[in-house]
This record gives structure tokens, sequence and C-alpha cells, in this order.
């Protein structure tokens, strides 16, 4: 293992080591599970059941294979394939759980919360996956080529991933990009669309309803190879093999012109479908109306010190985007202050990473708390809220925390590329950690919820420890 403790600063493995001492006391809920392969990205499904003490819902990760011959095998070389993974995960529900169980775990054991469901072989690595708002059984993936992959994950077939295995045929193709697309990938909240970036600095929308449409007017052309119809048939998953069935393909709605170089995240008005912004390698961060052209509405030049990876749009307050930029820091910009001319400058800027931010979220619960993680192997939650009150941070003293920081989830020891919020069970976090660089392969999936007395209003919490504390005198 690295030791990346700089001068006066933790190890990663004195750093885990406090953590893990400290997850009975920090945490209601916790699940470690150990990932043979490092996954990119993982995200929530839809609830499947609800039990007394634990609810069942749907997990969507990757698994990005390593090659099993050299580092320039590709699949047909006899590596093991890459896999997008459904699994079905157990959600222990909030005060059921022992403080002593939860920390009682071993990092190198998969947990029993975790079962695999289903497994889909796909064409490339697994960069970036997203559920379909409208029905979040059908999902989008982005891999190392221009084109956007979508799957309907119920009626895929299960597959094995055996070497040599033939890739898995996606739904439907969305083609559009002239360069790869790897990372930028976003879901309409209000309808199906789908809005990715890419390579070619450009942002590009298309809608899933054409397809449909497009069964609906021609059925059998749609669906048979080389048909003419408005939903083609021409594109071959990710650089899959001839003899990959071809899977149909539509085109896109709008192409979106306006960065100078790589787009690396989108994200959607979460109250319009032709409003959206992106983030890009060219520190910009942009505006656009879909109804207005093909042109930036809103273009902030400068919005961060160095290249922009990702970007959330608040659903509780629309004025409210976030960025998070390999300056270390996260961003909050209301777009009431800025102008056509690119002038604006964020609301507050969050510095409580020492390495790149990866990922940014807003909480789907309270409209003020996000969450940001970076290569530095910590998730940050924050409440901008708090920012100018009292500062009470949990697990260390005041002055060392900035601003809006109450929470610092530690329990990964390299980069969390992906978190996601559980919308149907508030405060629950799935995170995703790439292992390879501290432990030389593999990555950690956890999913976790803080104590709640870290965030419910502080009388609320007072009077329940003070009841706490009348029993406790009681007893004795």
């Amino acid at each position: 293992m690295k030791d990346r403790g700089g001068k006066g600063q933790p190890s990663v493995d004195e750093r885990y080591t406090q953590w893990k001492s400290l997850v009975p006391v920090l945490y209601d809920w916790l699940a470690n599970h150990n990932l043979v392969w490092p996954s990119l990205s993982c995200r929530w499904g839809p609830q499947l059941e609800k039990a007394t003490y634990k609810n069942r819902q749907r997990l969507y990760l990757s698994e990005q294979a390593r090659s099993s011959c050299s580092p320039h095998c590709t699949p047909t070389d006899g590596s093991v394939p890459n896999t997008l993974v459904i699994a079905n995960c157990e959600i222990v529900k909030p005060r059921v759980a022992a403080a002593e169980h939860i920390s009682q775990f071993n990092e190198e054991a998969r947990s029993p919360f975790v079962k695999k469901f289903k497994t889909i072989i796909h064409p490339g690595e697994v960069n970036r996956i997203r559920e379909l708002p409208q029905n979040s059984k059908i999902v989008a993936t982005h891999t190392d080529s221009p084109d956007v992959l979508i799957w309907d994950v119920e009626a895929q077939p299960n597959r094995h991933a055996v070497l040599g295995a033939q890739d898995s045929r996606p739904d439907l193709i969305l083609t559009g990009h002239q360069d790869n697309a790897e990372f930028a990938l976003a879901m309409c909240p209000t309808e199906p669309l789908v809005l990715s970036g890419g390579k070619d600095k450009s942002v590009v929308m298309w809608s899933i309803q054409d397809h449909i449409s497009s069964l609906a007017t021609d059925p059998v052309s749609a669906k048979s190879p080389g048909s003419g119809s408005g939903s083609k048939n021409t594109s071959k998953a990710g650089g899959a093999s001839d003899k990959h069935v071809d899977s149909p393909t539509i085109g896109p709605r709008g192409t979106y012109q306006g960065h100078g170089d790589t787009v690396e995240d989108v994200q959607f008005c979460p109250s319009s479908g032709q409003e959206f912004c992106s983030v890009g390698d060219d520190s910009c961060l942009i505006l656009w109306d879909a109804r207005t052209g093909s042109s930036p509405v809103l273009k902030v030049e400068k919005a961060h010190d160095a290249d922009l990876h990702c970007v959330d749009w608040n659903h509780h307050d629309v004025n409210l985007i976030l960025t998070g930029s390999a300056d270390t820091s996260v961003r909050m910009f209301d777009r009431r202050n800025l102008t056509s001319g690119g002038v604006g400058s964020p609301v507050h800027i969050f510095e409580g990473h020492n390495a790149a931010v990866l990922c940014v979220q807003w909480s789907p619960d309270r409209s003020s708390v996000f969450g940001s993680s970076a290569e530095d192997g910590i998730l940050n939650i924050w409440d901008h809220e708090k920012i100018g009150k009292k500062q009470e941070t949990v697990g260390a003293r005041v002055s060392n925390y900035p601003p809006g920081l109450f929470f610092r989830h530690a329990g990964h020891r390299d980069k969390v590329v992906d978190f996601h919020w559980n919308s149907c069970d508030p405060w629950t976090i799935v995170s995703v950690s790439d292992d390879g660089e501290s432990t030389g392969g593999g990555g950690t999936l956890q999913i976790w919820r803080m104590i709640d007395l870290i965030y419910r209003p502080e009388e609320e919490v007072l009077a329940e420890l003070d009841k706490f504390k009348s029993h406790i005198l009681t007893c004795a």
C-alpha cells in the first residue's frame, strides 16, 4: 500500500485505521463489499421490496476487467470481458443494526448485503452508468467510443463473464459524436432525454422517444438490420466484432458547440428538458437552452483554475449549480448572478480535498446538502447553509475543517470515483473506489448511512440525548 501521508498528515493506512475505530460511533449502518475488478460507476436502481427491518433495491455497477495477458491485450486476445452488473442490495433500515456489528467486516470479503443478480457483457469498459428517471430499469452507459449504449436491464439475458465471451447486444445505440465520448452522461428528470459530452468538444442530446416512435410507425423495418427508417441498424456497439448482431441506432435531436476542449460532465436542469449545463477541460461552465439554438446561453470562461470534472444541478433550487475540478475545489454558482458576457463568480468555494474532485452531487432529501468525492479517497458531506454559523464538524477540532463541511467519509483507501445518494432511502449513500494504485487491483464498494444524531436539528438531538442520560442514571 502506498504511503501518501504528507508532512504532518497521517498515511492512508493510519487514516483508515482511525476511521474504522470510529465506525460504531459515526455510522447507523455500513456494508463493505470487495470488488475483484475496479468499478468506475455505481448507481441505485428501483426499490424491489420493503420489509420490517430492511429494504431490497437494485444496484448497478461496472466491472472493469484488467487484461489477463498483458496491458495491451483486447478482449479478443482472451482477457476477461468488461461487465455491467445488476445486483440486489439489502439495505438495513435506520436504527436497526447493532453498532458493534457494522465495524466487523473483512476488507477482502464480499458483503452478504450485496448479491449479484445479472451480468451484461459490455462492449468495452463501463466508464459511466446513468438510469432513466421515468423507468430506472433502463440505463445508459458510456465506454471508450463515440456512442452511448442503452440497456433494458430486466430484458437483457444473464451472461457468464468467461474468457472470449461475446458481447451482449445493447437495446439501442445513440450516435452523433465525432470522437470518443467517455464520461459526460446525464438523463433528464422530466422526459426520456439523454445528454452526452465528449472529446469532440460537443454536447449531444437524444430522445429515446424517437426510437419508440419509429417502432410504432414501422415496426418491421425499425427492428430489421439494414433498414432505412428513423431507427437505423448500422452501428456495432463499442466497436464489437463483426459477429456482433447489429443494434438499432438513433441520431441526435441536437448538437451543441461552445467548449474549447473535452466535455467532462453534463447535467439537465431538474425542471426542464430543454435547459442543461456542461463543464470541460477548458475550465468553462456553459449553460444551454435547446429552444434558443445550438450556441451557449451563458459561458463562465474560468469557472475554476484547472480542468472541470463534474457538475450537478440542485433539484430543490434550480438556481444553484455545483462544479468540481482538478484544482481540488468545489464551487457553487447561482445562475442569477451570471451574465451573458461570461462574468460571474461562485457564491462559495468549498475547499476540503487535497486532490482532484471527481464527483459532486446534491442530496435528494435536503436542498442545502451535497457530497463531493476526490482522488484523495475522501467523500465529504457539506451543508452550505452552515456557512457563517457556529461550526460543529464531527470527528475533529472545528478550526481544522472548512466552512460548510459536516461529515467526512474516510472508508476508502484510494480515489473515490463515483457515489450516489439513494432517493428511496434518504441519507443512504453508495460509493466506490478504484483501488488499483494502492493495492494493485480491484475496488471497494461501500453502502453507508451516517448516524442521524449528526444531521438532525440540534434541539431534537439534545432532547433525545437528555432522555438517554436519564435512562442511564435510572439503570445505574
